[in-house]
């Protein structure tokens, strides 16, 4: 049996291969099975790492756990949040209010002051500068908000990506982000430019360049990545 067909069971308590236990134990609680082939659970206050056949990975135990991510995982101890190795031992000492997962050798965590930063593996932070708040990295780039409450992209070593701002942004997603300005939602390329002029009430990341879209006036659009309109999905509300 192979931990990839570990799936958590709907009650919650433990895995199932083909809705059948994978093991005899049970838990409060089970999430899904990450490589290296461990699974967080929790039982009461304590959390730990199951492998495939319900057995505990290491003999540490934390208040919370979550899954393994280039090979590290956040884990809630009562000093604060930080990231383990798959044996279980804390993988840097600084203890954080918050953390992300790793994600293309970075981390987004907060602060016990509240900021953001993203931080490498071994726990120190990849760049000089604190954020208002930090997402995950995806595709080199990474959303950051400063003091203002304006967003704009980073690349790995903390740089700003481009030169422009919006009131809420997205990561990108094959080549392009989601953004927002005082008009309303759009998509931009990487350089931050908008890939068209018209504004919605809300837009969906490209898929297979087309994107599902709401209008101001509540209708819902199929768009291209020219912003025109190849289908309507629902007539206008209003």
């Amino acid at each position: 049996m192979s931990w990839r067909d570990c799936v958590p069971a709907a009650s919650g308590t433990h895995h199932v291969v083909c809705d059948r236990p994978a093991y005899e134990a049970r838990f409060d609680e089970v999430l899904k099975f990450h490589e290296p082939g461990l699974a967080p659970v929790r039982r009461g206050d304590l959390a730990w790492h199951i492998d495939a056949n319900g057995s505990a990975a290491y003999a540490n135990r934390y208040r919370r756990t979550f899954g393994f991510y280039e090979g590290l995982a956040a884990v809630v101890a009562d000093y604060g949040w930080h990231h383990i190795g798959v044996n279980g031992f804390v993988a840097y000492v600084v203890a954080h209010a918050w953390c992300g997962n790793f994600q293309e050798g970075r981390c987004a965590v907060r602060r016990h002051d509240g900021t953001y930063v993203h931080i490498t593996a071994d726990g120190r932070p990849a760049y000089a500068h604190a954020w208002r708040y930090a997402g995950d990295y995806r595709d080199g780039r990474a959303v950051v908000q400063a003091s203002d409450g304006l967003s704009t992209h980073i690349d790995g070593a903390g740089q700003l990506a481009h030169a422009r701002w919006f009131l809420d942004l997205d990561v990108f997603h094959k080549g392009f982000a989601r953004a927002r300005d005082a008009g309303g939602w759009m998509h931009i390329e990487r350089a931050g430019r908008p890939l068209y002029a018209t504004r919605f009430a809300s837009v969906e990341p490209f898929y297979n360049g087309q994107a599902r879209v709401e209008c101001f006036d509540g209708a819902l659009e199929i768009i291209d990545e020219r912003g025109e309109t190849v289908g309507q999905l629902r007539e206008p509300q209003r």
